[in-house]
């Protein structure tokens, strides 16, 4: 299977897992040994000031996922402004050094459209992903810098599953619970 990195994974309407319920999840890497992602639209009520001392932003964090929620990761659009970043593509760079963040965010010339900042993490384990490709867990699709900082979280499942158009913009009006419908 070719590599997914940098594509977005769409929890489908019947995931059933709560940690991944109607989330969007970026790959930032993906290979023989694992995938490593970042939930893109599970905000929590933090800030970065309330996790880190000595800085000035008020920047919202996210929940990364559910695995090791004590570690503090994130994406940008800043490209080589950042030194030691990793390009994903379409606009995305993962990681860089944080010092220089620090100071862009306290100086005022970072903002929550140029980073979303994350606890915690998602993972999968060799070819784990593939299985739950396979189960149909998740729609695969293109991301862009656009697409993922400039979407308001709370929409952001509902948005890229309208912007896929077809039987994906039916999916994405399909209540949580149909129930209740």
């Amino acid at each position: 299977m070719p590599s997914l990195k940098g594509k977005i994974l769409i929890a489908e309407p019947f995931l059933g897992d709560k940690n991944f319920e109607r989330s969007v999840v970026l790959l930032c890497e993906d290979n023989e040994e694992g995938s490593f992602g970042l939930v893109l639209n599970q905000l929590t009520n933090l800030r970065l000031d309330d996790v880190m001392d000595n800085i000035y932003g008020d920047l919202s964090l996210f929940l990364g996922g559910p695995v090791e929620q004590n570690t503090l990761h994130f994406i940008h659009r800043l490209g080589n402004q950042i030194d030691n970043t990793i390009e994903i593509g379409n606009g995305i760079y993962w990681s860089g050094d944080f010092e220089q963040i620090k100071n862009l965010i306290n100086i005022g010339k970072i903002s929550e459209n140029d980073i979303r900042l994350f606890i915690g993490y998602s993972g999968w384990a060799s070819k784990q992903l593939e299985g739950e490709l396979k189960k149909d867990s998740w729609i695969v699709s293109d991301a862009d810098a656009n697409l993922i900082f400039d979407t308001p979280s709370k929409q952001f499942w509902r948005e890229v599953l309208k912007r896929m158009g077809g039987q994906y913009k039916v999916l994405s009006n399909y209540p949580i619970d149909p129930r209740l419908n």
